[in-house]
């Protein structure tokens, strides 16, 4: 089969990486294209072919849609008619069985004009017939008007959409608790458990710390923001943290950045006094640090909770503040997993230094959730009969 996986990152980049498991899976199988469109990322080695539309990201105050290449700056309207083309263009000859559509309707409605019309092209005939799967993470951001918000998600869902992949497992994060009217989606759905990589089991954090020259005494924490430009305040904390602890010998920080954060972020923590903290940039081998560490400090995105849930790393976790999404994350794991929630008071730095000292005392705990979701995803997407088309 054919597969085609549109996936439209705009802040961060865990849109992207959870896709990307999911389509590394499929491509076991499949002829598999992922298509971007948002700020460049670094692709991997895999079986996977990229297809790359121009770039869009949302601005600074995330209200509009802009341009990523400095030159198209102005001139947004071309930008989203060259995508549009080529986007329609590909389905044309590429025909695939299955279009695999990240997040949309029930989000990235900036993105529906490129979107609606390979869906409509599907609908009436325009295009070759395509079973249409909605791929969704396990908590919706809130909205403003949240009766008009989800009747606009069931009418294009309903009449548009084959199906429904939930990447949750309900026993930990249902639909329905963010998504009110999950009773009305007419079309099947499915849960598929949680999208993660499987956990490090190759003995990669070990060399880790044996390069680091660790003893079984030493306690390694890492602190991270994942691939955002969000939670510098986070690693700010954690260095403070550090030198408060500076008299710990036995304890070892290394803190990494984010893809997209500012450069200076890096020199000022490297500005850190003491030898006990070691600061990276972006980290490329997130899981095999987890599979070393004795104390992961990060925001609570769905990739790096999914990371911590199959490594069993204790954690404390600072939620993004904008939005419920990562307090809930945390709260559905908290009783079965070793997770501690960061509050903004939290991260004075004697409390802070205090958290952490306190945490380091726990032991691992591999989660209880589902984290099975690539290879279930893969194998639901191309199980015609559920989604009522002929394969």
């Amino acid at each position: 089969m054919k597969v085609a996986c549109y996936c439209q990152h705009v802040l961060g980049i865990g849109h992207f990486h959870r896709s990307l498991e999911l389509c590394k899976a499929l491509a076991e199988n499949h002829e598999t294209v992922m298509i971007l469109g948002g700020p460049d990322v670094t692709l991997p080695e895999t079986k996977v072919r990229f297809l790359q539309l121009p770039g869009l990201k949302m601005d600074e105050n995330f209200s509009r849609l802009i341009p990523c290449r400095e030159p198209e700056k102005g001139n947004l309207e071309a930008v989203k008619d060259g995508r549009r083309q080529q986007l329609y263009d590909f389905f044309s000859s590429f025909e695939p069985d299955i279009f695999l559509v990240e997040l949309y309707p029930f989000g990235r409605k900036a993105f529906r004009f490129e979107l609606d019309p390979i869906l409509k092209g599907i609908d009436s005939g325009e295009l070759a017939p395509c079973i249409r799967l909605c791929s969704l993470r396990d908590i919706l951001v809130e909205k403003k008007d949240k009766q008009k918000y989800e009747t606009r998600v069931l009418t294009v869902l309903n009449t548009l959409f084959d199906g429904l992949l939930i990447h949750s497992d309900p026993d930990f994060i249902p639909l329905e608790k963010t998504f009110s009217q999950t009773g009305s989606i007419a079309i099947p759905y499915r849960y598929t458990g949680f999208i993660t990589p499987p956990p490090g089991s190759t003995g990669k954090g070990t060399a880790i710390r044996r390069k680091l020259g660790l003893s079984e005494h030493d306690k390694l924490l890492i602190a991270s923001i994942g691939g955002g430009n969000v939670g510098s305040e986070l690693l700010r904390a954690t260095a403070e943290a550090a030198v408060i602890l500076k008299d710990e010998t036995n304890i070892h920080f290394h803190l990494f950045t984010g893809k997209y954060s500012d450069v200076k972020l890096l020199e000022e923590l490297r500005q850190t006094p003491g030898n006990q903290l070691v600061v990276h940039n972006f980290c490329s081998d997130f899981t095999d640090w987890l599979e070393a560490a004795d104390l992961s400090i990060s925001m609570a995105g769905y990739n790096t909770c999914m990371n911590l849930l199959a490594a069993g790393t204790p954690a404390l976790l600072y939620p993004f503040a904008q939005n419920r999404e990562q307090r809930m994350r945390i709260s559905a794991f908290s009783t079965t997993s070793p997770f501690g929630l960061l509050e903004k008071e939290d991260l004075d730095p004697i409390r802070f230094a205090e958290r952490i000292t306190a945490h380091l005392q726990l032991d691992r705990q591999p989660g209880k959730a589902d984290l099975n979701g690539a290879a279930t995803s893969s194998e639901l997407c191309c199980t015609a009969e559920i989604w009522n088309r002929q394969s």
